[in-house]
């Protein structure tokens, strides 16, 4: 018998190479994010038993439910990986048929696959038969503007037991450049009998911002949550500092501040001074230090 999921609400946290990880993942669930998930994870990586691609796996009971997402192109291989990932805890699991990195489509995985539908197809039955959690894929239009690969994809992903589908509406060759074409998700909803989830495009409001998350569920109700206040994002940015070093140590937690630290300032006076102040933190207390002075300033 299949698991299910029931989400809270209708925001879903997209997986960032280098970014959705335990610490950032806790943030957004606390901000009102009904569904987090992982960084992209090999599944090579997995099936080797890589103690650094596992470690993308760390969970908490707290930002429950979890997606994990994971990409490849063996589907021996990508089966083995979906059950690490059940077993590890993590609540659904996602597929990546969109990513568009080099060193990724070298290896037959992420778009490349969106060219190979019989193989997708391969794939899917694989880590279905493999898995009792819920199975979602993430893809683009294709390498064509018709969007023709997005909905044979969609079609093979809806007959195969796919639960949901994620739409990214770009052509691989266009990265993250030029607009995305919303009105792909629509048509592939038109054709499939499963959930889809619109992605793309959502970043001005996003970069630095996780009560974004809360701020979409108030428009849907017919109300406007205002900005959070100064002491707001201070706050966060201290939680997000010290749920990294539990997580990665001082050392390389600080390494990673370095840039993080400046998402939650931006608009904010003298905000330029701020990330230049932090790009040489090597301790806990020395950005604790800087955050509470910058914190000082902006509240005289």
């Amino acid at each position: 018998m299949r698991v299910q999921v029931q989400l809270d609400n209708f925001t879903i946290l997209a997986p960032l190479a280098g970014i959705t990880n335990l610490p950032f993942r806790l943030l957004a669930k606390s901000a009102g994010c009904a569904l987090v998930c992982s960084e992209m994870v090999s599944s090579n990586g997995l099936a080797y038993r890589s103690v650094k691609t596992e470690e993308l796996l760390q969970s908490r009971s707290e930002e429950k439910p979890l997606s994990a997402q994971i990409f490849g192109s063996d589907p021996i291989i990508m089966a083995e990986a979906a059950a690490i990932v059940e077993a590890s805890g993590a609540d659904i699991l996602d597929i990546n048929l969109g990513c568009s990195v080099k060193k990724v489509l070298k290896t037959g995985s992420g778009s490349a696959l969106m060219k190979a539908p019989r193989k997708v197809e391969k794939i899917l039955l694989a880590v279905r038969d493999k898995i009792k959690i819920p199975l979602t894929i993430k893809i683009r239009t294709g390498w064509e503007k018709s969007g023709d690969q997005a909905f044979n994809i969609a079609a093979i992903a809806d007959a195969s037991g796919v639960d949901a589908i994620t739409v990214h509406p770009r052509m691989a060759t266009q990265g993250f450049g030029d607009k995305a074409d919303w009105s792909l998700i629509a048509e592939i909803k038109n054709k499939v009998s499963i959930p889809v989830i619109g992605n793309g495009d959502i970043v001005t409001p996003a970069i630095g911002n996780p009560w974004i998350f809360s701020q979409v569920m108030s428009l849907i109700n017919g109300t406007e949550m205002g900005a959070p206040v100064v002491a707001e994002r201070f706050d966060v940015m201290t939680k997000y500092l010290k749920t990294s070093i539990e997580c990665f140590g001082e050392k390389r937690a600080c390494r990673m501040m370095r840039s993080h630290l400046g998402w939650f300032v931006k608009g904010l006076p003298h905000s330029s001074r701020f990330r230049e102040s932090i790009k040489r933190i090597e301790t806990e207390n020395e950005a604790l230090s800087l955050i509470g002075e910058y914190k000082e300033a902006l509240l005289d």
